[in-house]
């Protein structure tokens, strides 16, 4: 059993993924709103360089608004460059190519904290290390959170362990580990664990609702996070795709109304409603 809580007393947070921009982040926060869904996270998969300036900024002030953490990609990626790897093995979808792809990865990063967002996605260890550097050197804010990415998966505690010790404020970890695994990365790290307990099919597709009561006592302080099994692919996303995204942000908020009323029903004494938390308990400044 875990003992470790978020900075606001709670045991787990809600985190929506694939928040493509800030149409699907109003759609998200009134799904939420409607479903009694206490969304504390909100995380983008495209990129901030897909993103104009004044969709990072729209972003970062709903999310100031709501209390809500707002979570960008950084930077181009080893699936989309011009690397032949990525044809032949998902190992290097999330990779930084070269110094230059740490330095576009540094870019974005400035460029979203310059527009009020404080809270990066990073599927890199050379590039986490690069910015957990720049942070400890003050010249990116302290407050930032570094999310890991799922495509830097962690599934054992010296990684988890190295993860944090080298900038991670967050770890994504691997989509198939048990309670009892997860419960062994928190024995390793203070970082929040990020749990897909619904795995898009990218990533195995497993829906896992029924262990997320045992997944909060081992592993707490957790984001519950909702991905979609049998979903199009949306990254990169855009006007194109506008329609689609807005709709399956709606329905992660739906599917993650499902856990918690299964959560209420099979473990009430985990039950966390609290409404949304002031932006100072997320560690995260107002832009």
């Amino acid at each position: 059993m875990s003992d470790r809580r978020f900075q606001d007393g709670l045991r787990y947070r809600i985190e929506i993924p694939s928040v493509e921009g800030p149409d699907v982040m109003r759609a998200v926060l009134e799904e939420a709103e409607t479903r009694g869904v206490p969304v504390r996270r909100v995380s983008q998969g495209s990129g901030v360089m897909m993103l104009t300036d004044a969709e990072i900024s729209e972003m970062a002030r709903l999310g100031a608004g709501a209390g809500i953490e707002v979570s960008l990609f950084l930077g181009p990626r080893g699936a989309w460059d011009t690397g032949g790897q990525s044809a032949a093995t998902a190992a290097a979808g999330g990779a930084a190519r070269g110094a230059a792809g740490v330095e576009w990865c540094v870019a974005e990063a400035r460029r979203g904290v310059a527009l009020g967002i404080r809270s990066f996605l990073v599927a890199d260890l050379g590039v986490l290390a690069a910015l957990g550097a720049l942070r400890a050197a003050g010249e990116l804010p302290s407050s930032l959170v570094l999310k890991t990415s799922v495509l830097l998966p962690c599934a054992n505690p010296e990684t988890a362990r190295e993860l944090e010790r080298v900038g991670a404020s967050t770890i994504n970890v691997a989509t198939d580990l048990s309670p009892a695994e997860l419960g062994e990365l928190r024995t390793a790290c203070s970082a929040p664990l990020d749990v897909y307990v619904e795995v898009p099919d990218d990533q195995g597709g497993f829906v896992r609702f029924y262990e997320v009561p045992e997944m909060i006592r081992l592993a707490a302080p957790m984001y519950v996070k909702l991905g979609l099994r049998n979903a199009p692919g949306i990254y990169p996303s855009g006007l194109h795709l506008a329609d689609v995204a807005v709709k399956l942000g709606r329905e992660r908020v739906r599917r993650a109304e499902l856990v918690l009323r299964l959560l209420r029903e099979r473990s009430p004494e985990l039950v966390e409603d609290r409404g949304a938390p002031h932006p100072a308990d997320l560690a995260i400044p107002e832009p």
